[in-house]
């Protein structure tokens, strides 16, 4: 009797050792991914600033559609947009990142916001990534390895007008300065605001100095490199400096109302459908957001023109955008990574940019763009350049102080003079800090 029960404990020992091993061997193949028990149930944070997911809240259904499927449940945690780079960093840097989290992603930037190899998981092996359009993998990439996923297609700002204000005074759409001026002028003599500026967001003011860096390239040979290495500076561009006395001159003017100062983007779309309002700076798309809220608002009264600040008659575009990551020292990086393949699903593309109103396309060949033949028609016949953001070092990263520097040149406190030798000073400290061998030679 004795025998028998040594003999059932060793082979009860041996079937939990070897149930130890297997279970050893069956995990993962990528050292990097942590993954919970099946029984366990999954709790993903997803960490983003408010223009990091659309406003109609697409992601979040995408995310509770995931949850019926998987059993995991993803908790949104959003950030005001003047706080998430400062906030993002410090989290990262103390180890309470979120398991996923939205950031700018740009080639310029990347490395410099999230630090990629030391704090998000390579997802160059995913089956989506090669489904991306190949232009925007630079934005989301680090010495040949893909860390993030994207979806909003090429960005593009224009001017979006009211059609029958301007065919009531009898205007036509302005191909210059002057031309804008005037118009502007008219509009604001008929007792409507000529344009709704969004300056308590902090970005929207400074879209007019950036987005025309396709001027900048054509009127300067090879611009964009020569700033890269330090050979000229910004003072060098003589439009970009015209472009900010030009928005002082428009405040002057009262081109942008009597409270703009208050003003924020997300009231844009009322005041333009009121018709308090002729103009809004955003993209194309915008007008699908404006017939959301307001639909039974006619968007074809809606019209789009290129900004023409300093003369300007060509397209900035801009191939990068938000992203998200995966935090690969977070608990979950198993579950993170399949919530993005799940969002990268063909069907899951579909529904974001069809509950998307704001974006034209994804940046997914696979899926057909939004588009109205007249909108491609004019996109079409524009000459179109990198925006500035996107192809010169050390200035998306300050875009946020710049719109604080427009305000105080607004107000008074500060000249158009002081704005551009503040953005300069920024840069070199920026590239000192980050040891730049062409600000450091």
């Amino acid at each position: 009797m004795r025998k028998r029960l040594i003999k059932l404990l060793s082979t009860l020992c041996i079937t939990i050792m070897a149930g130890g091993i297997l279970a050893g061997c069956g995990g993962n193949s990528s050292g990097d991914v942590k993954s919970s028990s099946s029984s366990e149930k999954v709790t993903l944070t997803f960490g983003s600033h408010q223009s990091g997911l659309p406003t109609s809240g697409v992601v979040q259904e995408l995310a509770k559609e995931f949850e019926t499927e998987t059993g995991t449940k993803i908790d949104f945690q959003i950030s005001p947009d003047a706080q998430w780079r400062d906030l993002l960093k410090v989290k990262l840097d103390s180890g309470e990142a979120p398991d996923i989290f939205c950031a700018d992603a740009d080639p310029l930037n990347l490395v410099t916001r999230v630090n990629p190899e030391k704090y998000v998981m390579d997802v160059s092996k995913e089956e989506w990534v090669s489904r991306m359009d190949p232009n925007v993998l630079p934005s989301i990439s680090n010495n040949n390895k893909v860390y993030g996923i994207t979806f909003p297609g090429k960005k593009m700002y224009f001017y979006v007008y009211n059609k029958e204000i301007f065919e009531k005074l009898g205007l036509k759409v302005p191909t210059n300065y002057e031309e804008f001026k005037n118009v502007c002028q008219k509009i604001k003599d008929s007792g409507v605001t000529p344009i709704f500026e969004g300056t308590q967001n902090g970005w929207h003011q400074v879209l007019p100095l950036f987005e025309t860096g396709a001027m900048y390239q054509q009127k300067h040979e090879d611009l964009y490199n020569k700033l890269n290495k330090n050979q000229v500076d910004l003072d060098s561009v003589t439009e970009l400096a015209t472009i900010i006395k030009q928005l002082k001159e428009f405040s002057n003017l009262g081109f942008y109302g009597e409270n703009y100062l208050s003003n924020s983007v997300e009231n844009a779309k009322e005041e333009m459908v009121n018709g308090k309002t002729a103009m809004f700076i955003a993209e194309s798309a915008w007008r699908s957001e404006v017939k959301a809220d307001f639909p039974d608002f006619d968007t074809n009264k809606l019209g789009i023109f290129v900004m023409p600040w300093g003369d300007n008659q060509a397209i900035g575009v801009n191939p990068a955008s938000n992203a998200y990551f995966v935090n690969k020292n977070g608990k979950h990086t198993d579950e993170a990574l399949k919530f993005l393949a799940f969002l990268a699903k063909p069907e899951n593309l579909q529904k974001r940019l069809d509950g998307q109103p704001g974006l034209s396309e994804v940046c997914w060949p696979e899926i057909q763009s939004k588009y109205s033949k007249e909108d491609q028609a004019y996109i079409d016949s524009l000459k179109k350049g990198m925006v500035m953001q996107a192809g010169v070092k050390y200035i998306d990263s300050q875009w946020m102080d710049i719109g604080k520097d427009l305000e105080a040149m607004y107000t008074g406190a500060s000249t158009p003079e002081d704005i551009l030798k503040t953005i300069m000073n920024r840069r070199t400290e920026q590239a000192k800090l980050q040891k730049d061998p062409d600000w450091n030679k």
